[in-house]
Order: structure tokens, then sequence, then C-alpha cells
């Protein structure tokens, strides 16, 4: 474990300590006697600009600040487990393009990603209320939750959001390529500026994180996988770059909301197959990825207990009852929510041949002459935000039959991670079993050390402008921005998926490359340890640190490419919170909670 003392931290970064000012001699003046209150700060070495202004601001209120700086996410999150420590600096992506995910899973109680033990019933309430109701009415719940995490109890501390930053080679490609603003980026629209490289040439490219948490998309929703497997299995709905619901690119033509907004139709096509992996190819398993795999995905989703370790089943549990429909009457009767006109109408929006029947069995589909296959879906309450959850990467469909035949190996709850091997174990795949079967436009072909290795699906809507364009693609595992950046301009690899603010200047002064650069949902935060016997269960030390971090020499040191950020919900809706820093009252906060202590 990698510590860093306080008087290191202040030394280690000459611009940070520009960017906030003052010497160390300067910043003991006039303290006099003050007794300074130790603080454990985690973070990662990626985020050492961030922790190195941190740690000055923090010192500044007094307290004697104690740096705990892991190398990548896996030794944090060991750390994050071990509990020893105080702040945690961290973030958060709305993947989803919805605010329920911005909250849900890292303040509920529940919430797979709570790592700093809050559980408080007027947050949990909040987050519920807000979850059944229409974009018009959140906003105000939304930013009452926002107070609560932030004004009234100091549960997190704000720092900024990020844009989302990444660079092109523009002698290889067009700077066109799609920059979601939520979703993952979708690789089945690459393609080389020479379309004849499509076939023979692997497209190269970058991220931090060498150890996947999990293959399965239902047991791993971290940096390290998101991108990854979102590429790997279709969904049943997709986000627009600009985070609207669109059924364009999924497993379905059109989608429709029943009045009531519990019940969701999605109409399905027949021209996706599962592939797996021989010799380091993909290969046609000429297995149609079809309404059985839907029904049974999603199903495994919102079962707390399918899996070990299941981390997005807050994202799935608002699904009641997942179906296939085999009675045309049902579309014809059942009206759409907004419109009122029947559910078939709005499935067979653009639809070039009619549905003549509906069957329950995906050999038998055949869209061409009329046979199609329907899903509906019921959820427990009314929640339009369920269908940004359908578009997660967590959702991504899986074979029925192959991840049974993995997992009923072993049983649930005797599980043991020494001996049993899940469905998307990366040791098992890593080491050459694998036994994936994928449904999206991407497979994932090997992995090890140093990179992990895609090839197209080659029965993945062949024919059709959905059909992956590059043959082969290829992730390097690069721990640190600086040497990503150097990989890039070196030529070994071709794009970098997320640009570190530091860099940009550099790449921006080469005219063969272009930063493209948008909006997105990434906030960078810090949270407390609120586990019982932690100092900093109590209220008036966790203000003390709210008031004594200031955004501004955040975002001055990232050269303004970062924005002030509220909470997690900041990108998403603008509630009108805003944090400023305030050394009095942090030093009043931190008075009041020494004379408690004394």
């Amino acid at each position: 474990m990698k510590r860093l003392l306080r008087a290191f931290i202040l030394s280690s970064m000459s611009l940070s300590l520009v960017a906030c000012g003052g010497t160390d001699s300067e910043k003991a003046e006039g303290k006099g006697d003050v007794t300074l209150e130790t603080i454990k700060v985690l973070g990662m070495s990626a985020n050492e600009m961030d922790l190195n202004i941190l740690a000055d601001q923090l010192t500044k209120a007094n307290f004697d600040v104690d740096v705990n700086m892991q190398p990548d996410y896996s030794s944090y999150s060991a750390a994050v487990d071990a509990g020893d420590w105080d702040l945690a600096l961290t973030g958060w992506t709305t993947v989803t393009g919805n605010p329920d995910y911005a909250v849900r899973d890292i303040f509920g109680t529940a919430g797979a990603y709570n790592n700093q033990n809050l559980s408080d019933p007027k947050v949990d309430e909040l987050i519920e209320k807000a979850s059944t109701e229409t974009s018009e009415k959140y906003i105000t719940t939304y930013k009452e939750l926002e107070n609560v995490l932030v004004n009234e109890n100091a549960y997190m501390l704000p720092l900024y959001s990020s844009l989302r930053m990444q660079a092109v080679n523009t002698d290889l490609m067009e700077p066109t390529m799609r920059q979601p603003k939520s979703r993952s980026a979708v690789w089945e629209s690459w393609t080389y500026k020479d379309a004849s490289l499509n076939a023979t040439r692997p497209f190269i490219m970058t991220q931090t994180s060498s150890i996947l948490t999990s293959l399965d998309p239902i047991q791993a929703n971290d940096g390290s996988i998101n991108q990854l497997s979102s590429n790997m299995n279709i969904r049943i709905i997709n986000l627009t770059d600009e985070d609207e619901i669109e059924a364009d690119g999924s497993l379905s033509y059109n989608y429709a909301i029943a009045e009531g907004n519990s019940e969701y139709y999605f109409l399905l096509r027949d021209n996706v197959n599962f592939s797996k992996i021989e010799d380091k190819k993909a290969v046609d398993t000429g297995v149609k990825v079809g309404a059985e795999d839907v029904v049974f995905t999603l199903n495994r989703a919102k079962d707390q207990n399918s899996v070990p370790l299941h981390k997005t089943y807050g994202l799935h549990s608002h699904m009641e009852e997942i179906s296939i429909v085999t009675d045309i009457e049902e579309l014809n009767t059942i009206k759409e929510s907004n419109t009122g006109v029947p559910i078939m109408e709005m499935l067979m929006n653009g639809m070039e041949t009619p549905i003549t029947s509906l069957t329950a069995d995906k050999t038998q589909a055949d869209n061409a002459n009329g046979v199609y296959q329907v899903v509906k879906i019921k959820t427990i309450k009314p929640f339009p935000q369920v269908l940004n959850y359908l578009a997660h990467q967590s959702a991504g469909i899986l074979n029925a039959e192959q991840v049974t035949s993995i997992n009923s190996k072993f049983d649930v709850a005797t599980y043991d991670a020494t001996k049993d091997v899940c469905y998307g174990d990366f040791n098992a795949i890593k080491s050459g079993d694998n036994h994936l079967w994928m449904s999206g436009p991407y497979a994932l072909t090997y992995v090890d050390d140093y990179e992990v290795a895609f090839q197209k699906n080659p029965g993945y809507m062949v024919g059709t402008e959905y059909e992956p364009k590059i043959k082969d693609i290829v992730v390097k595992f690069i721990k640190d921005n600086v040497s990503a950046t150097s990989a890039f301009r070196s030529g070994e690899v071709d794009f970098l998926p997320a640009v570190d603010v530091t860099q940009v200047e550099i790449l921006d002064a080469e005219e063969k490359f272009e930063v493209m650069k948008r909006s997105s949902n990434g906030v960078s935060y810090a949270v407390f340890n609120l586990a019982e016997g932690n100092k900093f269960t109590d209220l008036d030390l966790r203000k003390a640190v709210l008031y004594a971090v200031d955004q501004q020499p955040f975002i001055a040191v990232k050269n303004n490419l970062v924005n002030p950020a509220f909470s997690t919900i900041s990108t998403l809706i603008d509630t009108g919170n805003v944090h400023v820093g305030d050394p009095a009252k942090s030093a009043e906060y931190l008075a009041a909670y020494q004379a408690k202590a004394e």
C-alpha cells in the first residue's frame, strides 16, 4: 500500500501549489497553538493532481492530511473495503443519462456502490419519490435531495464535472466519430478513412484498467468494463448521443409505452446471432438472439440472488414481469401512453412488413414474412426511467443456455470464489476458458496482461447499416494518461477514448490530432466514511471539510476544461445549487467539533 505523507504531497507538484497559493511556511503563519485534526484521504494515482489540491486546501483549514494514493482501481477498491480512510476521492458517470442512476446506487442505503455506509431514510425517501415523477416534477425533488446530501448533512464533497474528451488521429479517422454524452462509444459505427483497411488493420485504443471486474454484465458496473461490455452485448433499447431513448441500433425495431406508464412493449429484430470464440476467432453460432434470451436476461437482472456479487440489482429491481406477447389482439387494443393510438401502430412505425403473427419461439421468427417476437416489460409502479436502465450495459442480452450451463455448476448461496467459476469470470477467460456467447457487434477473443482483443460478430445485422465496419479492435492497457498520450503520439495506438486535461494542449499543437470535446455526465467528488466508530460520523467535522474546499483551484489547474458541480445530478438537472467554499465557516465547524471532543 502506497502512503504519501502530507509534506510529500504538498511539495510533489508545484503546479498545484501555485494554483492554490502559498507555501508551507505561509500556511503555518498565524496558526499558533491550533490543534490539527487528522484526516485520512484515499485516492488513485490517476487523480494525483486532485489529491494535491485537496490536501493543500485541507491543510490550510487546520487538518493534518494523510494521503493514501493507490496505483489502480482494483487496489483502490480493496482499500475502500478495508475501511481505513476518512475521505475517499471518487467519481461517477451517469452512463444511462437519467437522474435516478445518478443517485440510487451510490447514495441509497441498499446501493451497490454506496461505499461510505450512508443510510439515511430521508435520502431513500427522496430517491423513491423522484423515481415516480415526470421530468417536470422531479426537478424540485432532486433539488431537495441535493440539499440533504450536501448542505444539510455534508455526506459528499462536490468538486467538478468533466468534459468528455477523446483524441483521434485524423490521418486515419474522420474527426466526426460519434461522441455520446453518456453511453459508451459505438464501435460498430467506426470506419477508417481508407475503408479498405477495415478488414485488415486492427484499430488500437487504450484504457487504464487491466483487471476487468467481470464479463457478466450484472456483475460489473465500473470503468474497467462498461465500454467493453456495451459493445459485446446488444440491448433492447439504446440512448442517442444526447441521452434520448431510441430503438435505433438495438435489438428492437420499435418500442411503445402503454397508458399508465407501467407496461413497455418491444418489437424484436431477427437478424442478430450470438457469436463465440474458436481459436481466438469470432464465429457465428447460428443461434438467434431472441425474446427467450431477453426474458432470461432481464429476469436474472432483477433477481438479487441470481448470481453472486450482483452489482446492478438496484437498476433493475423496478421490473415486475417480463413476458413474450403472442396475442396480436393485445397490441391492437392496448393504447400508447402519449398519443392514445394502439400499441400496434407505434410498433409498426416505419416498418415495411406488417405483423401477421407473433411467436414465442425465436427459431420461428421470420420478419420478412411478418412473423415477429414482441417482449412486454411490466414495472412494479409507473417508472419511465426504466428505459434508461434497459439501455445500460448490465441489460446486455445473454444466451440462456450458455449462462445456465456455466452457473448451474455451483450454488449461489454457497459460492466460493476460490473454486467456483461464474459465467464471465475474468480470471477464467484470461487463462483461456473463453466460454462467452456474445450478442453484440463485437466478441472478446482474448485478454492478457497487456490488452484485450475483439473481433466483429459475423452474425450481427449482416448487410445493414449496423453491421460492424472494422473487423478487429484492440484495447491496450496503459495505466496513466501521460503514457497513453505518448503511445498515441508515437503511433502505437490510434485513438484515446479519454484525454487528460494536462495533455490537451500538447495534442492540440499537432496538426494530425484532434481532441474532440463535449459535455459529459462525469462528476468528481469525495465521500466521507460513515462507518460506526469513524469520527466523520460527526456532522460538524464533515461540514468543516465541506467548507474548507473551494472548487475554483480544481477548475483553474485543469485549464477551465472542467465545470463546477454540486452533486452527481448537476450534469443532468439545473437545480440552481452551487457550492462555495467558506474558510470562516470551516473554522467554526471545526472548533465546534473539537469543543465536543475535549
